[in-house]
């Protein structure tokens, strides 16, 4: 990995290596709702846009999470590696991750016993409530791993490697857009 001086490197070569990265990240997550939205209208109906719409507000309650976790670690990674603690950095991206895991699990089990509540509460009309629960519960079971992972892509960013942050999140959105018609019009 090619070494920065972050207090003395070009502005120019630095936003190079970290802004693009980093906006790249961005708009593939933006693309990952709009591919799944056009799968759902397409081989579901309307009342899978809709259901999704509902259950939306669980997946950017854990983001907001996850981000939380990810770029207050990353912070404190950045201020103790340029303090030259290693150690310290080493001990808060573990603390980090932990947290993650550990809040990323207990909104999995919350998520899972009280997602009647949660759809109603986020507007669930009678229509939707069979499609909401259905794609409630898929989401619920994958926060762990959305969680995590949006957790160490901020780490990693931070660490110095926003490029293998960013095809990590290209690699993710590929699978999804490869997967989407597989388990829609497939496994239906």
């Amino acid at each position: 990995m090619e070494e920065l001086d972050l207090g003395k490197e070009k502005i120019s070569k630095l936003l190079k290596k970290f802004a693009i990265p980093c906006m790249i990240s961005l708009l593939v997550n933006a693309l990952y709702n709009i591919v799944d939205q056009i799968f759902i209208g397409w081989g579901v109906n309307y009342l899978g846009n809709g259901a999704t719409n509902v259950v939306f507000p669980i997946t950017v309650i854990c983001l907001a999470f996850a981000l939380m976790f990810g770029d207050g670690t990353s912070a404190f990674l950045s201020l103790k590696l340029g303090e030259n603690k290693k150690k310290e950095a080493e001990k808060g991206v573990a603390n980090g991750i932990i947290i993650s895991i550990i809040v990323s699990i207990l909104l999995c089990t919350t998520t899972l016993i009280f997602l009647p509540q949660l759809i109603n509460l986020f507007g669930c009309t009678d229509n939707l409530r069979e499609y909401a629960l259905n794609y409630g519960y898929i989401i619920a079971m994958g926060i762990p791993f959305v969680m995590i992972g949006t957790t160490l892509n901020s780490i990693i960013r931070a660490d110095g490697n926003p490029k293998y942050s960013s095809i990590s999140m290209i690699t993710g959105a590929v699978l999804n857009i490869i997967l989407d018609p597989i388990f829609i019009f497939i496994f239906d």
